[in-house]
């Protein structure tokens, strides 16, 4: 039995319905940087717990990215992303859902957090491939 792979599976999986929200969404002016942030914050935070499962590396319950990505490195993994430019993200997680707030996300663009997700989905996929490759099986 592999559970630990079986639930990075399912984090990528989830934040794969981010990603297309995210894909959907950031095409319309009409809808709030704030959702699209949301959505990236939300498909980077699984696609972190995904490379924790694939690694067995316990974490708590949290939407902190640095936190995560901390994690990782404590381990000797390091994330395609900046600590930078998971910091722009920290804003966008569930407070945003339920505030009016502006968003104050450091100079990034719709585009450049589609290329965020979308390098951090690439290597995450590429981490549990590792894990399924080095405990023998797809």
């Amino acid at each position: 039995m592999r559970p630990h792979l079986d639930e990075a599976a399912l984090m990528l999986r989830l934040a794969d319905r981010d990603i297309a929200a995210l894909a959907v969404l950031s095409d319309s002016e009409e809808v709030h940087l704030s959702i699209i942030c949301f959505h990236a914050q939300q498909a980077i935070e699984k696609c972190l717990k995904a490379a924790l499962f694939c690694h067995r590396i316990e974490f708590r319950r949290t939407h902190d990215l640095q936190l995560l990505a901390n994690l990782l490195a404590e381990h000797g993994y390091r994330t395609p992303l900046s600590a930078d430019q998971l910091a722009t993200l920290q804003p966008c997680a569930v407070l945003l859902r339920y505030d009016d707030a502006e968003v104050e996300v450091a100079n990034v663009s719709r585009p450049e957090l589609g290329q965020m997700v979308s390098v951090l989905r690439a290597w995450a996929e590429g981490v549990l491939q590792a894990a399924r490759d080095a405990e023998g099986g797809s």
